[in-house]
């Protein structure tokens, strides 16, 4: 196999607020010095960067001069469709204006992605959604999300789209809300360049098996990216990968290597007080233990164990491949 390589949401390294601290857990950074700090973690060779940008006289030469000195690209541009200009939606907002607003701004972010050569364009449509009963109409919400989609992805063949699906936050119920409605979605549009960009903290959240999320899109073809973190199951707390629960972690990469996907591993971590550059690293060192562990996993043994559904069986080969790799 190629050596694996490793990625991370620039905001990894970005200073964040919450309702406590209101004036955040650090200083503003700029993206020139997300990207520098980006540079300083070890085996890092992607950023996935949002757009547009905070300061709107940044270009995108002194962006590319900045990945070009830490020696990374950028897999993808996640335009920012869930702010607070789209409060009531950007593919389902009941403004028209509202709406052509948001294909406007990832056009905009898909030509970016064009300039850096970037895999994807990313869709968070984390506004897209309810919060009551009686608020919508759920037939005319949900044919406005797919609408939303299908018309970017057709104006922009050349380029792959993925949707990184939710439960909720902000909204309470989110439109693409888990891995089989955003399938339904993906084959009802029925255009091959929409994909899943599946984050296992919000598999977890969402009450789902994240291997079984990721078998399942597998499965129809639509995986075309990932990334990881951990969380307590009751809220997406965006922690560092592994720091939870690192067999359910370990039985995602295992569902990965099985199928002989092969993308780029990402973080999609929030370290709030922890220092971000060493939180990446502590991240990536767990990753590189599953991928030791995946070379040793018998992975002969281990379908003849699901074969017999012996759950005994399976969690040994597993434990032992795992915990023997440090």
């Amino acid at each position: 196999m190629a050596e694996q390589k490793y990625g991370a949401g620039i905001w990894h390294f970005a200073t964040y607020v919450d309702r406590y601290a209101t004036d955040g857990y650090g200083p503003p950074r700029s993206l020139i010095e997300m990207i520098d700090l980006a540079g300083q973690v070890e085996d890092l060779s992607v950023v996935d960067i949002n757009y547009p940008f905070v300061d709107p006289s940044l270009s995108l030469d002194r962006v590319d001069e900045a990945l070009n000195r830490n020696n990374l690209s950028v897999i993808g541009i996640t335009p920012e469709i869930y702010t607070r200009q789209f409060a009531k939606g950007a593919f389902t907002n009941p403004d028209p204006g509202v709406r052509k607003l948001a294909n406007e701004m990832v056009n905009d972010a898909a030509n970016v992605v064009r300039r850096f050569g970037a895999d994807y364009v990313k869709l968070w449509p984390g506004q897209d959604g309810w919060d009551y009963p009686f608020q919508v109409d759920h037939r005319k919400l949900w044919q406005m999300s797919m609408d939303g989609v299908g018309e970017l992805a057709s104006q922009n063949p050349d380029l792959k789209f993925v949707i990184e699906y939710k439960p909720r936050e902000p909204r309470n119920h989110m439109s693409y809300d888990s891995v089989a409605r955003t399938l339904l979605g993906i084959e009802k549009i029925g255009l091959p360049n929409i994909g899943i960009l599946l984050d296992f903290g919000h598999s977890l959240y969402g009450g789902e098996s994240p291997a079984d999320a990721a078998q399942l899109a597998i499965d129809h073809g639509r995986l075309f990216g990932m990334d990881v973190n951990d969380n307590l199951r009751g809220w997406d707390d965006d922690m560092i990968a592994g720091s939870v629960h690192p067999i359910e972690l370990f039985e995602f990469f295992y569902t990965l290597r099985k199928n002989n996907w092969d993308g780029v591993w990402q973080l999609d971590q929030f370290p709030f007080r922890e220092d971000s550059v060493e939180a990446a690293n502590a991240a990536i060192s767990f990753l590189k233990v599953i991928e030791r562990a995946l070379d040793k996993l018998d992975f002969e043994a281990m379908q003849a164990a699901q074969d017999r559904q012996d759950a005994v069986a399976a969690m040994m080969l597993a434990r032992d491949a795992l915990f023997t790799s440090y």
